[in-house]
């Protein structure tokens, strides 16, 4: 039976959350816009969802906007906020370990309006000190986007520390809580933030949709125009069932999160130690504790991570190499290369993300696994070999 480790590109659909949609993908399928009762059904349950979700973030419901999911959800805040500001001599701070979605909305902006882009520097371990913000931060920055927890090696951010300094500095910040949703807290009030992503099909939903948490008065220019859904932040019809399901994902995680963390941790740990005790030459990256509770992630000198990929696939483990938006790419990682691992090294990357169903008996296999697809690859690869880099930091 396969053994299925990349919850950070996508969870399976929950039962109770395909229960909740199903109404409104068959008998309630109205469009939330029409006036008969059909379509006034769909917009009540589009309401209830946005209340939902809101509980969930502590914010009011006219703050939350429904997308299709991280992408989405991060270019609307970027482009949206930046573009919503109006000023001609508009900056947008990011770190280069953010989502490529991220990345290429700040160099969109840069290439076709001009705005400045500036990186703030990550540690070994992928963190963003005060001080590393403070140092990037000037009077006059508009956007300051940071990932509450990284994608690709697990690291989280004090995200209300950095939060206060933005707006010291009158920037607005921006948080893609896409991999922190049902494994950190989300009150976004308490986080400090004026934005935040998130994404359905991480915590439950079928693909296809997501929410952007955007401060009321924070102006936001949209990425479509037309009917002027969401508010106007959004046109075009709204997907009803999706929304119903996400509320439904995020109560049932933060319901579980506290134990789920707890425990998903203990085994995570388990899961570090052993593996770095076990195969030589393996490297942790991101921060050792500081990371979140379902996400390992190594390199494996000598080897390629790709080919360790499918070693593990043989033994029916199904894993992957980093962000799933960069599947296929020979490139070495940018978000690991901004750690300060060699490129060579950093092709050697694979990342463990476990489904909250994981226990005791599937760490032992794992790591009888990764020893044996490790073993049987190395030596195959010259030249992988590279001075250690990435951090472990305690």
């Amino acid at each position: 039976m396969s053994l299925y480790l990349d919850a950070a590109a996508t969870d399976a659909a929950r039962p109770e959350v395909l229960e909740a949609m199903w109404p409104y993908l068959t008998r309630e399928f109205g469009n939330p816009s029409s006036r008969h009762h059909l379509g006034l059904s769909a917009a009540r349950a589009l309401t209830e969802a946005r209340e939902r979700v809101a509980a969930i973030f502590g914010v009011r419901a006219g703050d939350i906007v429904f997308t299709s999911g991280g992408t989405e959800g991060n270019n609307l805040a970027l482009r949206g906020i930046t573009l919503g500001a109006a000023d001609p001599a508009a900056r947008v701070i990011r770190a280069e370990t953010e989502h490529s979605s991220v990345l290429a909305s700040a160099a969109a902006l840069r290439r076709l309006h001009g705005v400045r882009e500036a990186a703030v520097a990550v540690d070994s371990a992928g963190l963003i000190t005060p001080q590393a913000l403070a140092e990037a931060l000037e009077p006059g920055a508009t956007l300051v986007s940071i990932a509450y927890a990284n994608n690709e090696f697990g690291s989280v951010q004090d995200i209300a520390a950095l939060s206060a300094l933005a707006r010291e500095s009158g920037a607005r910040m921006h948080t893609d809580a896409v991999q922190a949703a049902g494994w950190l807290p989300l009150n976004m009030r308490e986080l400090g933030v004026d934005s935040a992503t998130v994404s359905g099909h991480k915590v439950g939903t079928p693909k296809g949709i997501g929410a952007l948490y955007i401060r009321g008065r924070v102006p936001l220019e949209p990425l479509h125009y037309g009917g002027g859904q969401e508010r106007g932040s959004r046109s075009g019809t709204q997907n009803v069932a999706g929304a119903v399901g996400l509320a439904r994902a995020l109560e049932l995680a933060e319901a579980e999160r506290v134990e789920a963390s707890a425990r998903l941790a203990v085994l995570r740990e388990e899961l570090i130690s052993r593996i770095l005790a076990e195969v030589p030459g393996s490297v942790l990256t991101g921060h050792r504790t500081r990371r979140l509770p379902a996400h390992a992630s190594f390199l494996f000198e000598g080897t390629a991570g790709e080919a360790v990929l499918l070693e593990l696939e043989r033994s029916s483990i199904l894993c992957s190499s980093g962000s799933a938006c960069a599947a296929g790419s020979t490139e070495p990682s940018p978000a690991l290369l901004a750690l300060g691992v060699d490129s060579g090294l950093a092709q050697t990357a694979v990342r463990l993300s476990l489904p909250r169903s994981f226990g005791v008996a599937d760490s032992v296999r794992i790591v009888a696994a990764v020893r044996h697809a490790v073993e049987t690859l190395r030596g195959a690869f010259p030249g992988r070999a590279a001075r250690p880099a990435a951090g472990e930091g305690e």
